[in-house]
């Protein structure tokens, strides 16, 4: 107790830049541009200064500072991450990086996994929280996160160096003409990493190559092209489990390569009262794991593609009163070494109506989505917020959210053509005063989510179902419900122009509600019941030194279903700092889990202890 009270302590003391208050701007209410404050949804912005503050490539770090959000990763920089948004996992939040979407339709739920995923070249994260298929369709069923490469203007670089021999570089230019706008990114991080096994002794490596893009070309005063893409390819060692004695997690000689690619381009029209964009998205990734132990060739590979068409369209119907709408196409593919080539596809059109009054904003709309598998179905979701004066607003929303059945669970070995998508409802309802970057904001939110159909696997020991007269071990059906309901507490606080706090709390009950299930009323797997957040920022008058220093603090889980398995809580904190050598030139360097805390966020693999990182970043 007492390493936490000095983490405690350290953050009240020690703090970083007075950050820039960047508008709170999101495209996550409606699909298009709108204030954070005209929505009734659990919106929160991160801008650019907040992201290089955090300091590191390791996004898990940014993420955790959001009300409402948890992590777990399987050891090491570069594993596994699964991230859960008011009790949904990974496969239940849609992710989005420069309006394309994320989700490996070869993994056996179709999530994202954000170990892939570096900080380097993100300007901006918005995350929703809460169901919104209206606007977003499949995946929004905890919520939506998108995030958005930076607009670089000149040449921008950086370097840093650190525990476990870390090597973190990107390097970014770009340029702003008359009626074009073009950035460009690459960068590489590399880590010795520790064993993933927490038993273990053997580094896990991870080495990651990088490359970014994004372009605007105006053809007139209200039409533009409009064009990003993305680029990863990614080596990690991993652990795996022994059957023979020692049994469990050991280390193994097993790692994966992964390749990435994505993007998006389009045409943008805004004039007087109709804007509307149109454009072509796509997502593939090829996963390669090997084993030395079996040979040098990859004992598992798999190819997921995704594809989309989509329009999205704002137009001002009177003064205060707008429609958005949009209809979509998306093609979806996979193949794996034991899966044949198989595809879906999914059509979709939705239509939200807005009115913007001087204090009263509302909002609702509904979805149609045909897949080619389950048919068609309906989505609704309504929010409002309503200014009671002195810059405090009530807020209170209600979503609806699916997720269709991944290619995996449809039509592998275990699949079942017969799927339908889980689907949810939530509300919440709460108080707030300002946005994240403003000199003083509060916000409260109670929330609860159900969600049913939810996918499980069913063996076949123990179901008859015609499905098992093929041989077969099981297969997937759609067994499952849950409850997540909680609150979330938001403080920030410009105490002057070279000193901010901020703080996020979150109580969070998560249960299994499965009707006559084994587990039923166990809390769900990996999801604390607290988790805090606490950061400080101070620019000192000494020669412009900024001090800042992070705690997060999270509570006991359950690593398992049937809760046998307990994750003990855990309490990490970080102490940052950063020097302007010139207009040009800054140092910087932190120290990671400072008190050098013993703790796993999944059962049986390791964390980082205390780690120093320093580097220098150039902007010219």
């Amino acid at each position: 107790m007492r390493k936490y009270l000095f983490v405690l302590a350290s953050s009240l003391t020690f703090a970083a830049p007075a950050l820039a208050r960047d508008p709170a701007i999101t495209v996550l209410a409606s699909g298009l541009d709108a204030p954070v404050e005209a929505s009734g949804q659990s919106i929160s912005v991160i801008g650019s200064d907040e992201i290089a503050s955090v300091q590191g490539p390791d996004i898990f770090r940014l993420l955790e500072r959001l009300p409402g959000v948890t992590l777990a990763r399987n050891g090491s920089l570069g594993g596994f991450t699964g991230l859960f948004v008011r009790g949904a996992g990974s496969q239940q939040v849609l992710v989005i990086v420069d309006g394309a979407r994320l989700a490996d339709a070869a993994a056996p739920s179709g999530g994202y996994d954000f170990g892939n995923l570096m900080t380097g070249f993100i300007g901006k994260v918005e995350l929703l929280r809460g169901s919104n298929s209206v606007v977003w369709g499949s995946d929004a069923i905890g919520g939506v996160l998108a995030l958005t490469t930076r607009d670089v203007i000149g040449i921008e670089g950086s370097i840093e160096y650190g525990a476990r021999a870390t090597i973190d570089g990107n390097v970014s230019g770009g340029f702003v003409a008359e009626r074009s706008t073009l950035s460009l990114s690459a960068g590489y991080t590399k880590t010795d990493g520790f064993s993933s096994a927490a038993s273990g002794v053997e580094p896990d490596r991870h080495r990651q190559y990088r490359l970014s893009g994004r372009g605007r070309l105006y053809l007139t005063d209200s039409l533009s092209l409009l064009a990003n893409g993305r680029h990863a390819e990614t080596r990690t060692q991993f652990d795996g489990f022994d059957f023979a004695p020692p049994y469990g997690l050991v280390d193994t000689s097993e790692y994966s390569k992964t390749r990435e690619t994505s993007g998006r381009a389009g045409l943008n029209y805004e004039s007087g009262l109709l804007t509307l964009e149109a454009a072509i998205a796509y997502y593939n990734i090829d996963r390669d794991t090997f084993d030395l132990r079996f040979g040098s060739e990859p004992g598992f590979a798999a190819q997921a593609r995704q594809s989309r068409a989509e329009m999205k369209a704002r137009y001002a119907l009177a003064t205060r009163l707008a429609l958005d709408f949009g209809a979509e196409h998306e093609w979806s593919r996979y193949e794996t070494t034991y899966d044949a080539a198989a595809r879906a596809g999914i059509t979709s059109a939705h239509a939200l109506l807005g009115w913007q009054g001087e204090r009263l904003h509302l909002a609702a709309g509904l979805r149609f989505d045909k897949h080619s598998r389950f048919g068609s179905k309906w989505t609704f979701g309504a929010n409002g917020a309503f200014a009671i004066g002195g810059g405090w607003r009530l807020r209170a929303s209600h979503g609806e959210g699916f997720k269709a059945p991944s290619l995996f669970q449809l039509y592998s070995d275990y699949g079942n053509p017969a799927l339908l998508p889980e689907r949810s409802r939530s509300y919440d309802f709460g108080v707030a005063r300002g946005t994240r970057n403003d000199p003083l904001h509060l916000a409260v939110t109670a929330f609860r989510r159900d969600t049913r159909g939810l996918i499980d696997y069913v063996s076949c020991f123990s179901s008859s179902d015609a499905l098992c007269g093929d041989g077969r071990f099981g297969f997937y059906a759609n067994v499952g419900r849950a409850r997540a309901q909680g609150v979330e507490v938001e403080l920030g606080a410009r105490i002057t122009d070279s000193f901010h706090a901020q703080a996020a709390y979150t109580f969070l009950k998560a249960r299994d509600r499965t009707e006559a299930g084994f587990n039923r009323d166990n809390d769900l797997a990996r999801r604390p019941r607290h988790a805090v957040s606490v950061t400080v920022d101070w620019t000192t008058p000494l020669a412009a030194l900024a001090l800042g220093a992070d705690l997060r603090m999270v509570s006991t889980s359950f690593d398992d279903a049937g809760n046998f398995t307990r994750i003990e809580g855990h309490a990490t904190g970080t102490l940052r700092a950063s020097l302007p050598v010139s207009d040009q030139i800054e140092l910087f360097g932190r120290i990671e889990n400072v008190t050098d805390e013993d703790y796993q966020t999944v059962a049986g693999y390791g964390t980082a202890g205390r780690s120093a990182f320093v580097g220098a970043s150039a902007r010219f």
